[in-house]
C-alpha cells in the first residue's frame, strides 16, 4: 500500500504521537473506524493509517480546498481513507451518508495550519501583505474584507472583544468605521496598521494586531460554533470506550473543550441525605483521560506548538462501566 509524500512546504504536526496514542489504537482496536476532523496536511491521518489494519477505516474532514486536494491524493492510494470537503460540524450527516453508525475515536486539531498562515494570499497573517480573506474554505462564505465593510460598529466591537479578548475593542471598531468611510480595508498590512494605531499599549513580544486578527478569523469561520456542534456530534457517534481527543491553541477553544468533557464526566448527584441506592445513582457519560502539553523539545523544534493543549476523554458504556 503506497503513501503520498508530504508536500514540499513545511508543516509540523503538533503532538503527533501523543494524539494518535490517545486514540487508544491498540491491537483490539486497529480495525476500528476513526475520524480526523481536521486533516490539515495529513500528519495525524497518516499516522492513524499506519496503525490501522486492512479492515480499519479513517474518515477525514477539512474545509480548506488545498488541504482537500492533498487528502484526495492519499485517498486514491488508500481505500481505507475517505476525505470530506466540509467542516467536522457536519460529522453526523456525513457519517450517515457513509452508512456508519458508531466510531471508535475522533481527533480534532483546531485552529489554522502552518500553510494557511504562511501563504499571504489567504489573509490569515499580518506579517505578510495579502488580501483580507481569512476564510478556511475559499469556495464559500464572506471574506473578512466584506464583513469589515458592512458590520455595525457595535458588532465589530463585540466580535473583537469576545473572540479576541481585546481590551481596546471599542477603539479598534471605531477606527474601522472611520477608515471605511474614506476607503475600504482590503489588505492585511493595511488592517494591521489601522489596528496598531488604535491600540494604546502593546503586550511584550506580541504584535498589536494579533488579538484582532484572531477574533476576525474565528468569527468569519464560525470556529467556536462549529466546535460546539462537532463535540456534541462526536460524542453521540462514539462507541462505548471510544476516545475523543482535542488539540486547541487558545483559551476560548480550550475552555469549550474542557467544559464539554467535564460536563460529560461529572453528573449531578442527589443530596447525600436522600435515601437513594448506589445502583440508582446517575452514572458519568465520559471518563477524563488527562491534559497534555508539548514537550520542551517539541516547542524548541516548532515554536508554534507552544500554546497547544490536548485533552482526551473516553465514552463510557451504559451504566458508567469502564473498559
Amino acid at each position: 500500500m503506497s503513501h503520498v509524500a508530504v508536500p514540499e512546504y513545511l508543516h509540523r504536526t503538533v503532538l503527533l504521537d501523543e494524539a494518535v496514542d490517545a486514540l487508544s489504537m491498540v491491537d483490539a482496536r486497529c480495525d476500528g473506524i476513526f475520524v480526523d476532523g481536521t486533516f490539515g496536511r495529513g500528519g495525524h491521518s497518516r499516522r492513524i493509517l499506519e496503525r490501522l489494519s486492512a479492515k480499519g477505516r479513517l474518515i477525514a474532514f477539512d474545509k480548506d480546498p488545498q488541504a482537500v486536494a492533498v487528502a484526495q491524493k492519499l485517498a486514491q492510494d488508500d481505500s481505507r481513507f475517505v476525505i470530506v470537503h466540509d467542516s467536522f460540524a457536519t460529522l453526523d450527516v456525513q457519517l450517515a451518508a457513509l452508512n456508519i453508525e458508531k466510531i471508535d475515536g475522533v481527533l480534532l486539531d483546531l485552529g489554522v495550519s502552518s500553510p494557511q498562515v504562511d501563504e499571504a494570499e489567504r489573509g490569515f497573517s499580518f506579517r505578510a501583505d495579502g488580501p483580507l480573506d481569512m476564510r478556511m474554505d475559499t469556495t464559500r462564505g464572506m471574506a473578512a474584507s466584506e464583513w469589515l465593510a458592512t458590520a455595525t460598529q457595535e458588532n465589530l466591537e463585540k466580535v473583537i472583544r469576545d473572540y479576541g479578548e481585546e481590551r481596546f475593542a471599542f477603539q479598534i471598531a471605531k477606527a474601522i468605521v472611520a477608515r471605511r468611510a474614506v476607503e475600504p480595508l482590503v489588505s492585511t498590512r493595511d488592517f494591521a496598521a489601522l489596528v496598531a494605531s488604535a491600540v494604546k499599549t502593546r503586550e511584550k513580544g506580541k504584535d498589536p494586531a494579533t488579538r484582532t486578527f484572531q477574533a476576525v478569523r474565528i468569527f468569519i469561520n464560525q470556529e467556536l460554533e462549529e466546535l460546539e456542534a462537532g463535540l456534541n456530534q462526536a460524542y453521540e457517534r462514539l462507541a462505548p470506550f471510544g476516545r475523543l481527543v482535542v488539540i486547541s491553541f487558545h483559551s476560548l477553544e480550550d475552555r469549550i473543550v474542557k467544559r464539554f468533557m467535564a460536563d460529560k464526566a461529572n453528573v449531578p448527584q442527589p443530596h447525600r441525605r436522600l435515601p437513594v441506592r448506589a445502583v440508582d445513582l446517575p452514572s458519568p457519560l465520559m471518563k477524563l483521560l488527562g491534559r497534555v502539553k508539548p514537550s520542551e523539545e517539541e516547542i524548541a523544534a516548532n515554536p508554534r506548538s507552544r500554546s497547544a493543549v490536548m485533552r482526551c476523554a473516553m465514552r463510557l458504556a451504559p451504566g458508567g462501566a469502564h473498559e
